[in-house]
């Protein structure tokens, strides 16, 4: 079992340092201007995330050194590709490049067989699905992709579809201190473009009750469907403080809903 195991790839995770704020900006300072030794003790430093994520797949009969080691892959390009001038924590950004490289290592080694060209359409897309949001520091839409792909919407949605795990959209991706980061906190919802449900709720009372940075956070991921990364990178605060915010918000309008 991952949680009984101290030694991983010869790494001990009991003694795995936790960097401080000031720290990171500063190796990260120090990175942006060539210095291999700053990158090391980052990487080092990031390892506990890493640790974090790799135990949802835990339960896939690989062997866990082996998606550590990939996991780490993944947390280097996000080192190498993250952009400090977006104003997004390095970890929100990293986290789904991590899984976005496990899950394609879990696709590689994955006993049902998808035809290559689907397989090859799959990584394309994925590939131009990092560039793009190495770009922006927000996920591209699926019309994004297509259109660099310069193939139709389907082809991608259904190459996608052709390699991808069912995973639940309650399961926990990341922990940020005593706040989980949710499957659904990193998807946007196009259906609640309209607002139709806090019209069919009847919830413009608890709304005045909100102050208001909650009410623009609900407005940003209700009314106009945003993600909480694209949330947090348009005011300029951690995911995991809008989660909170988000949580806190609709925690306090249900006193006022009868």
């Amino acid at each position: 079992m991952l949680n009984n195991k101290v030694e991983i790839c010869g790494v001990n995770t009991a003694k795995l340092p936790v960097l401080k704020a000031a720290e990171k900006k500063e190796l990260f300072e120090r990175i942006l201007n060539g210095d291999r030794e700053a990158r090391e003790e980052y990487i080092y430093g990031n390892l506990r995330l890493v640790l974090s994520i790799i135990q949802k797949f835990s339960n896939r009969g690989e062997y866990i050194d082996d998606i550590f080691q990939v996991g780490c892959i993944g947390l280097i390009k996000a080192i190498d590709n993250f952009d400090v001038s977006h104003g997004v924590q390095f970890s929100t950004y990293a986290v789904p490049m991590i899984i976005g490289e496990i899950r394609r290592y879990l696709r590689d080694n994955n006993s049902i067989r998808v035809s290559r060209s689907l397989r090859d359409m799959a990584y394309k897309a994925l590939q131009v699905k990092e560039k793009l949001t190495a770009k922006n520091s927000k996920e591209p839409t699926v019309e994004e992709i297509a259109a660099e792909l310069n193939v139709p919407k389907e082809e991608v949605i259904f190459a996608l579809d052709a390699i991808q795990d069912p995973i639940s959209l309650f399961e926990p991706v990341y922990h940020d201190g005593a706040d989980a980061v949710f499957v659904m906190d990193q998807i946007s919802d196009d259906r609640n473009g309209d607002a139709s449900w806090l019209e069919n709720l009847s919830l413009s009372e608890a709304l005045k009750r909100l102050n208001e940075r909650e009410k623009h956070i609900l407005s940003l991921r209700f009314f106009e469907g945003k993600t909480q990364m694209e949330v947090a990178g348009e005011i300029g605060i951690s995911q995991a403080q809008v989660s909170r915010l988000e949580k806190s918000a609709l925690k306090n309008m249900k006193k006022y809903i009868t």
